[in-house]
């Protein structure tokens, strides 16, 4: 069987965050290809973690087919370590995510996480955050609203993402044609667009550790000051 070159990146960053995960912890764990090869490896030390909590009902179920204990935020204060994948990521580690649907359990996951390690490989590194579509979360009666101060405020195109419906039984529109040179300004702009649930720019709240998967090697960096 013929291993994808890039899901070997992706299974690469994911197993290096294993040195991120705190013992007799409750981690917090993302939405994605690259998450999925984390939860199966997680599974390889559960005895070690006393459970997680998910940002996806599809990563739930990944988890729990493991056999590791899924926690609600509603059980917890805080998290030690949230490991998550990203679209994009750029050089101040500002993010887009979502292209799994999961953008606003994922914030939430990061708002109460201590620690923010992205996981991800090197395609998803870019100087200017905007080729991959931004995704928003839309409350369903707004979509149309929405679509048009998305268009008036960015220029963007926004889309709808057809035939999909977040865990949250919300629309997604993905707006393209960015190129986002301001992204925390913007993610404030957006979110307050009435209907919108949230965006999926992550930049009020970055990552503070990427692990970028290379052909030479996965490189480990800290957030810049």
């Amino acid at each position: 069987m013929t291993t994808n070159p890039q899901d070997a990146l992706k299974k690469a960053a994911a197993l290096a965050a294993l040195d991120d995960v705190v013992d007799d912890s409750i981690i917090g764990v993302g939405t994605g290809s690259t998450v999925n090869h984390l939860i199966d490896a997680l599974a390889g030390i559960k005895s070690r973690i006393r459970g997680a909590v998910s940002s996806s009902e599809a990563s739930a179920k990944r988890l729990a087919a493991h056999g590791i204990p899924l926690f609600t935020l509603d059980d917890i204060d805080t998290l030690p370590v949230y490991i998550d994948g990203a679209d994009e990521i750029d050089p101040g580690f500002n993010m887009i995510k979502g292209g799994g649907g999961a953008l606003t359990r994922e914030k939430i996951v990061a708002a109460i996480s201590r620690r923010f390690v992205c996981i991800c490989d090197a395609s998803k590194q870019v100087a200017t955050l905007g080729r991959f579509p931004l995704p928003v979360e839309v409350i369903p009666m707004a979509r149309a609203h929405v679509a048009r101060e998305l268009t008036r405020l960015t220029g963007g195109e926004p889309k709808l993402r057809e035939g999909f419906i977040t865990d949250n039984g919300n629309l997604i529109l993905d707006v393209h044609g960015l190129a986002i040179t301001t992204p925390a300004a913007l993610e404030t702009t957006l979110n307050q667009i009435v209907g919108v649930v949230t965006n999926g720019l992550f930049a009020q709240r970055g990552a503070d550790v990427l692990l970028l998967a290379t052909a030479d090697g996965v490189k480990r960096t800290e957030r810049p000051l």
